[in-house]
């Protein structure tokens, strides 16, 4: 898919960097938050429906309590950001009000996307809110977010959003105009195949003192969202009108094309499981079938368990050379799956119809072919 244009965008998340937000540690730009809310109002009236992922509570509460550089200790983090959460959200609702609508506040951690129930009443909760108009503004709910269900920037946030959201379009909002090709021309790199070692080399860190992150977690989090199928553009946000611009494809920022065939919807929270509880091995020949068949994974092309897990539990797929390239519920524990698989190898015994490892349905790829570009 290219990055669709105007008329067939429905859903797009936006997400607002510390930088692109404040003209200083804890003070607020107000025009250009008043102007991206314009630029809101604007899309909703043609029928696009927007998520905003809001940074910006850290560096407010810092602001208000005195301080110039982010806290090290997770209480003074947390109490910044229940300090500069209220600010935030009653900022974006001044906002909005000229232009009759309505905010809705939804704080994540991202245990409540790891969940299957909390994922899914997420999905419901922004479904109904845009259903009525409102626009929900989502930050991390960092005043209880410990370090085990952190995202750790809401560049992740974003990308995880715009999957369970199925969103089409994230646009990636910050101080800098896209990936800089700083190994080669110093120009941004308008276009991106695939998320290459290469492109990956050309990500820095972040030095400002409010901010986390930095190309490096923008670029883990494009990983997320075009595997969902999600088309994704990292660019500029200082001057507002660029939101509306970048969907009618004005080739600004860096545009990374979505996975051809995007994850289906039911395998999606699949896809956003970061803490696998096992991992398994599979031979070249069950690789292939895995990724060009879309069958289920049997037994019999299980080369290793690397860990031990129980049935129901998700695991990682990887191959000989150790790479993770698909994700799954097992069918069995790996005690069972283990005896199962030295069944395969005894020859000595009649063969018996194996029984599933890992169901099709709940397995999903971690790569795809991507789609082409809008600009080439």
């Amino acid at each position: 898919m290219s990055n669709p244009p105007l008329e067939k965008v429905k859903r797009i998340v936006v997400k607002l960097g510390t930088g692109v937000l404040t003209s200083g540690v804890g003070v607020l730009d107000q025009d250009r938050i008043n102007g991206i809310c314009s630029e809101v109002a604007a899309l909703r009236a043609k029928g696009i429906e927007v998520i905003l992922v809001s940074s910006g509570a850290v560096g407010l509460g810092m602001g208000r309590l005195g301080l110039t550089k982010r806290p090290k200790d997770l209480a003074s983090l947390q109490a910044c950001a229940a300090i500069g959460q209220c600010i935030l959200v009653n900022t974006w609702q001044q906002g909005m009000t000229p232009h009759d609508l309505n905010v809705a506040q939804i704080l994540l951690t991202r245990e409540d996307l790891r969940a299957r129930s909390r994922h899914d009443a997420v999905l419901r909760t922004i479904e109904r809110l845009l259903a009525t108009g409102s626009i929900p503004v989502v930050n991390e709910n960092d005043t209880v977010s410990a370090e085990e269900i952190k995202f750790g920037d809401n560049d992740t946030l974003s990308a995880q959003l715009a999957s369970v959201s199925r969103a089409e379009l994230l646009c990636i909002l910050s101080t800098i105009e896209g990936l800089l090709d700083m190994k080669g021309s110093g120009k941004v790199v308008s276009h991106v195949a695939k998320i290459t070692p290469e492109i990956e080399a050309m990500a820095s860190g972040t030095t400002s003192p409010t901010a986390v992150g930095g190309m490096v977690s923008k670029l883990s989090a494009a990983k997320i969202a075009v595997r969902a199928g999600c088309a994704v553009i990292i660019a500029s946000g200082r001057d507002p009108s660029i939101v509306r611009r970048l969907i009618g494809n004005s080739g600004e920022g860096t545009y990374f094309a979505p996975r051809a065939v995007p994850i289906q919807s039911k395998r999606r929270w699949l896809a956003l499981q970061d803490r696998a509880k096992g991992q398994i091995q599979v031979d070249p020949g069950a690789e292939r079938v895995l990724i060009n068949s879309g069958r289920s994974l049997l037994p019999a092309g299980i080369e290793a368990i690397k860990t031990e897990f129980l049935k129901g539990d998700v695991i990682q797929i990887s191959n000989r050379e150790g790479k993770i390239f698909a994700r799954g519920i097992a069918e069995q524990d790996s005690t069972t799956m283990r005896n199962a698989q030295n069944e395969t190898k005894d020859t000595s015994q009649p063969k018996k119809r194996q029984k599933c490892a890992v169901h099709r349905d709940n397995l999903v790829l971690l790569e795809g072919k991507p789609q082409p570009s809008p600009f080439i």
